[in-house]
């Protein structure tokens, strides 16, 4: 044969062959799984430049005034690419049998990520039988859910996918699911440089993103810092609040607002509908304690109590100002138990005002 026409054969051959290339970010091969890949080409095959190791980005947490240094476990540190798979995760109803429900769902931002309901309901239609917290200023507390049944956050991510009265799912399934996304399998690879994501690394990057979501800004905040004043009657409230007469600093003390403990603040006399700490301890000392939540926010976040029983601050203050209910659980901090406070009108207002100090409108708002 020519060889002309071979070498022309050649040619024609190569440019048959060759692939048109795509600059993306976040492309994923099994063969290159030590590698950042910087190109895809159009049939799906990555291009990996095996010069650039692996890497992430760190999320660096400010801890605000007054706070502990925030909890990060050695195994799941913050980065910007964990982070942000989290929040789409967050928000993702893929984690639900019937991909409808989120964890969003539950945990709604514009209620500082509470629910305005007394309970939730899952994706069977089933109540569930507890208000949902709030989130915000995670990474600062030593257990989680209203009777502290998981010590991390990582370990709280696992429990609404598989509960029958919430998504309903199985983790063998959603993580099919998730393995079958292109885009999670990218987004996986920046955060983890896995190429098989298995459950452990979704609540990883859940957990990640609900250590940032942090709210330290309200007007109480800007006073602190000096920027502002507070009005005559929310100081007044700050002081009722801060002493015997109001007796709320004892549980919903130091600037995070809660204690990071379990109480029980008298709501009832016995026949306890839920039994709170000592369904995890089998205690009898712990019948009807349940965890301190903060009260950053909490103008946002009603219902109140661990069962949602009150629908306003009007009506938690007057229970606290009529005295509650005496048990053997009781805590000794309710040193007013069947008392009450005894405040006056203007007293429960300012009190209250001052609590409305609490409320950050640029975190739900931004």
């Amino acid at each position: 044969m020519n060889r002309g026409i071979i070498i022309l054969s050649i040619v024609l051959l190569f440019f048959s062959c060759k692939k048109d290339l795509i600059i993306v970010e976040g492309c994923t091969d099994p063969s290159a799984s030590n590698w950042n890949a910087t190109a895809l080409y159009d049939d799906g095959s990555c291009l990996y430049d095996t010069t650039i190791p692996f890497q992430t980005t760190p999320y660096n947490i400010i801890t605000p005034f007054g706070f502990p240094d925030m909890i990060i476990p050695e195994d799941n540190p913050l980065t910007v690419e964990g982070v942000q798979l989290g929040e789409k995760l967050f928000n993702d109803p893929i984690l639900s049998a019937d991909n409808t429900l989120s964890c969003s769902g539950c945990h709604i931002k514009a209620n500082s990520f509470s629910e305005n309901n007394q309970y939730s309901t899952g994706i069977d239609n089933i109540e569930g039988f507890r208000n949902a917290s709030a989130l915000i200023n995670l990474g600062w507390n030593t257990s989680f859910n209203w009777d502290g049944s998981v010590k991390n956050l990582e370990e709280q991510a696992f429990e609404p996918v598989i509960n029958p009265i919430e998504m309903h799912d199985t983790w063998v399934n959603v993580e099919s699911k998730i393995n079958s996304d292109t885009i999670y399998k990218n987004l996986f690879k920046k955060a983890f440089n896995i190429d098989y994501i298995d459950s452990s690394y979704i609540v990883k990057a859940i957990a990640q993103f609900e250590r940032t979501i942090i709210s330290v800004d309200s007007k109480y905040d800007k006073w602190m810092r000096q920027e502002l004043q507070l009005s005559s009657s929310e100081l007044n409230g700050f002081a009722i609040f801060n002493s015997e007469k109001g007796d709320c600093f004892h549980c919903h003390g130091t600037e995070m607002f809660m204690d990071n403990d379990f109480h029980n603040n008298g709501l009832d006399a016995n026949n306890f509908a839920d039994l709170g700490l000592a369904n995890i301890t089998n205690n009898a000392d712990d019948i009807a304690k349940f965890k301190t939540p903060t009260l950053r926010n909490i103008e946002f976040t009603a219902p109140y109590m661990h069962d949602g029983r009150f629908t306003t601050l009007e009506e938690v203050i007057e229970y606290y100002n009529s005295g509650g209910n005496y048990s053997q659980t009781v805590d000794p901090l309710m040193k007013k138990i069947g008392v009450g406070l005894q405040l006056t009108n203007a007293e429960k207002q300012d009190l209250i005002n001052f609590l409305k100090a609490l409320s950050d409108y640029n975190f739900i708002n931004n």
